[in-house]
């Protein structure tokens, strides 16, 4: 399980057989960068996908920014030889796709430690199809290196035969049981991409629903949206300084033997002041990263 507080408000996918983008990507003020061995790449593409991310993470140059692989499945040609590289890449985590069981988490390990994979290697699992759904449960807490769920709602689309609609009210049921499963779990869950690159309004309006729904950052497919994504998910300064009162207000009540106390009228409890307290550290940690970004 996650222990600590790491910004992952934008994860973008760079396809690892577009060197360039490996390089860019050094660049980008993204807190993430998935690598990408499969949907992103082409089939006579997938060993040069292989190749360039090893050689990419090898070279380093990416600072404080998350690198997440991920692989092909393994009921492919191609997943077992990306979990055998993978193990020794020296990625943040592997990213599994179309996890659907325990099993498939199981499986992926068994490969990963057999390959000399670091033993606390984190798993990151794609939730995009109906059985994947209906298994949220079982895939979060499936290991103690299960780290991470991500949206997949592109292809979760095209399974439940559904539309992108503004409201994304047709992925309301497979988000809420992904939310409930990684909070019982108490490990991050990532939103699923915005299609429409020319939708500004549409992609805004999308990341500040996933924020209400819970969500801990969001998904992207192209660099222009780093900066949206960084704004709608990190807490305001007005949410940080009133948490900051919180903690401080409540410090003070239980120093005079009281478990709650009134600030500017709400009652406070110590479940407000952990949530405080969880803001704070968000705030604290991307700070971190971004002077550490300033000094590249």
């Amino acid at each position: 399980m996650a222990s600590t507080i790491r910004p992952r408000r934008s994860v973008l996918y760079m396809p690892g057989s577009n060197a360039r983008a490996l390089e860019k990507g050094r660049t980008l003020a993204a807190d993430g960068l998935i690598l990408d061995m499969e949907d992103a790449v082409a089939p006579d593409a997938k060993q040069t996908a292989r190749e360039q991310i090893t050689a990419a993470i090898a070279e380093g140059g990416y600072g404080m920014r998350e690198l997440i692989v991920r692989t092909n499945g393994l009921d492919g040609p191609w997943g077992e030889d990306d979990l055998k590289a993978a193990a020794k890449m020296g990625a943040h985590a592997v990213l599994l796709p179309k996890v659907e069981s325990k099993a498939m988490v199981d499986d992926a390990i068994k490969i990963l430690d057999a390959a000399g994979a670091p033993k606390d290697l984190p798993i990151w699992a794609m939730m995009e199809t109906p059985l994947g759904m209906l298994h949220a449960e079982e895939i979060a807490f499936s290991s103690p290196r299960l780290q991470c769920l991500v949206m997949g709602t592109s292809d979760l689309a095209k399974d439940l035969k559904a539309q992108h609609t503004p409201d994304r009210i047709p992925f309301m049921t497979s988000l809420g049981l992904c939310m409930l499963a990684a909070r019982a779990a108490k490990i991050t869950i990532l939103d699923g991409v915005h299609l429409d690159l020319a939708d500004d309004d549409g992609f805004k309006a999308s990341c500040v629903q996933g924020r209400e729904l819970g969500m801990d950052g969001k998904t992207l497919i192209h660099p222009k949206t780093i900066a949206m994504a960084n704004e709608a998910f990190s807490p305001s300064e007005d949410e940080v300084a009133w948490a900051k009162r919180i903690i401080e207000a409540h410090a003070e009540a239980e120093k005079e033997g009281k478990g709650v106390v009134l600030v500017d009228g709400k009652l406070i409890e110590n479940l407000h002041v952990e949530g405080a307290k969880q803001a704070v550290a968000l705030a604290d940690a991307i700070a971190e990263m971004e002077q550490s970004a300033a000094a590249e």
